[in-house]
């Protein structure tokens, strides 16, 4: 039952090692392979990069698709199945995790070291010499971003918010809303102020509101989320409030219904009476527990029903349930309350206070506002705009912005982009290989031209002379000195241009990080030589129909099959 359709294993004919039907390829001929599928897989995103990128539709089902540039969100909706070219999708996530832009730079950059070394590997090139190689030339490129890289951590605070930006304008540069790149810009910048120290990115809350146009979008100083589901009583509520006392809940506040099948024996007409009454007077003692505590606001992250509602409208104060969990903590963190489990013992000590509360109608829709908050470590983006599609891409185009913005308040370090930097560390790269006697030279020489294929695929996607503009840049770059070393490609005039000057800035971090990924997965794809695809079974071995023939599986209790070698064969033909 277990047999190989490839023993070239180094073992002796007659030996049966794999289930059959195991397919396995292995040697020169598979790492090509999985190059060649690597490369098919970066193809996919190469025309996005830059300010002149293209964008990709990519349709789910009959209703829904995506319009998006964003590298990482491409990967992830080609579903991509093939085992070495899926490390691109691993390593496009982990950009987007860590800093949140470069997603296409970092599988860009991938693939075009496996490119340069698929004609090593075809001469006959061992993959372990190359992965020396490349992971001594990683180390050195990172180092030459470090000695290169502006730092601003010394400056005022005038200096360092304005550094921050000209980086939120240059992520925004390659996005759907690069016309509108300085105003959001200024909003994601505001926005990362507001947080805490921890910068936690949970902390930003980004709603959509179709209509209007993007300039309408508002940043709200607080928490601001979508009126929940209301029950009778709410338009009698209060809409408004000045010094808002907030009770924050995870308790069901209705009346429940019977559980089916519920028994219950009385002997008196009276006993039933206090049954009945016995709920009432429950859910009346925890609204009244409510009300004592001073709280003019209930949220609850369960349902508020009619009677709670109507109940709190008659005291003039306003509830809301059904309130989103992360909203529910935002409003916590930002009003300095603490979210109740039961109104046992509330008391006014755990209660969230802010300045000003009002309902406000934003589009189509009406938004409970909370701003004036003591602790304001939260904001809340109202993205407005008119396709569904076009408002998704904003959202994920400012989530690539705040991103890059936190990442630029940790590290306060920043190089120039327009592909100047991947070519300053080319020049630096091929000086160093040639300080190196033997083969490593020419791998180091194979790294350094892979690094070009960032500012050759953005004068691409720009319809711009790519071999002109890269001569032109190597020339700079070689006889510049100092000088020369931030020239990249100018998308205004079709030429090259001192992009650190232009104020086209990325954080240093994003390109350390976009370089040790690619590294990374270079060498990873390059280790592997062989690869085993198992059949898949619909039931293991043991558990019936097997290979054997119906319920006839290797190790079945009733195996019925022939040649079935079940531990006890009752009616089986043929069992051993």
């Amino acid at each position: 039952d277990v047999c190989s359709s490839d023993l070239s294993f180094g073992m002796q004919p007659g030996i049966i090692l794999l289930r059959e039907g195991t397919d396995t390829s292995q040697g020169k001929g598979q790492i090509i392979s999985n190059i060649n599928a690597v490369c098919a897989v970066a193809d996919a995103v190469r025309t996005t990069l830059g300010p002149r990128g293209m964008d990709k539709l990519i349709r789910q089902d009959e209703k829904n698709a995506i319009v998006s540039n964003d590298g990482a969100t491409i990967m992830r909706e080609l579903n991509v199945v093939h085992p070495a070219a899926s490390v691109l999708v691993d390593i496009a996530k982990s950009q987007d995790d860590e800093i949140g832009d470069g997603t296409t730079t970092v599988v860009l950059l991938a693939a075009e070291m496996l490119r340069q070394c698929k004609d090593l590997i075809e001469d006959g090139v061992h993959p372990q010499l190359i992965i020396r190689a490349y992971r001594k030339a990683g180390a050195m490129a990172i180092e030459r971003i470090r000695q290169i890289q502006v730092s601003v951590a010394d400056a005022d605070n005038a200096t360092q918010r304005d550094m921050l930006l000209k980086c939120a304008a240059t992520s925004l540069n390659s996005k759907l809303i690069s016309t509108q790149k300085h105003f959001f810009a200024e909003m994601t910048v505001r926005a990362v102020e507001l947080l805490g120290a921890d910068l936690s990115l949970n902390d930003i809350g980004i709603k959509q509101v179709q209509g209007g146009a993007l300039e309408d979008s508002i940043l709200v100083e607080g928490v601001a989320f979508p009126k929940t589901f209301s029950y009778a009583g709410f338009e009698q509520q209060p809409k408004s409030f000045e010094g808002a006392r907030i009770a924050l809940l995870n308790v069901e506040l209705e009346l429940k219904a019977e559980k089916e099948n519920a028994e219950v024996r009385i002997e008196k007409v009276e006993d039933f009476q206090a049954f009945v009454d016995a709920e009432w007077d429950i859910i009346y003692g925890k609204l009244a527990k409510i009300v004592d505590t001073g709280a003019n606001i209930v949220l609850s992250k369960l349902p508020i029903g009619d009677l709670a509602t109507q109940y709190f409208s008659d005291r003039g104060m306003f509830c809301a349930g059904r309130v989103d969990d992360a909203d529910l903590k935002r409003v916590a963190k930002a009003t300095g309350g603490v979210v109740q489990t039961t109104v046992s013992d509330l008391k006014a000590e755990v209660l969230g206070r802010c300045d000003t509360f009002y309902e406000r109608q934003i589009g189509s829709e009406r938004y409970n506002i909370f701003s004036g908050c003591p602790l304001t470590k939260t904001a809340t983006i109202v993205l407005r705009g008119g396709a569904k599609q076009f408002i998704a891409e904003t959202e994920r185009s400012l989530h690539d912005a705040i991103m890059v913005v936190r990442r630029c308040v940790k590290s306060k370090a920043v190089v120039a982009g327009g592909g100047a930097v991947e070519m300053e560390i080319s020049r630096y790269m091929r000086e160093q290989s040639r300080l190196i006697r033997g083969k490593e030279q020419l791998f180091m020489s194979t790294f350094a031209r892979a690094l070009e294929v960032i500012p050759r695929q953005l004068s691409e996607n720009a319809g711009f002379d790519s071999t002109d503009l890269l001569n032109q840049l190597r020339h700079k770059h070689a006889t510049g000195g100092q000088d020369g070393m931030w020239f990249g490609i100018d998308m205004k005039t079709e030429g090259i241009t001192d992009t650190l000057k232009s104020f086209v800035w990325e954080p240093a971090s994003s390109k350390i990080n976009s370089i040790g990924s690619a590294v990374e997965a270079t060498c990873l794809i390059l280790s592997v030589d062989e690869t085993v695809r198992n059949p898949q079974s619909e039931k293991p071995p043991g558990l019936g129909d097997g290979p054997g023939g119906p319920r006839g599986g290797m190790g079945g209790m009733r195996g019925r099959g022939r040649g079935g070698r079940g531990i006890r064969h009752y009616r089986g033909r043929g069992g051993q």
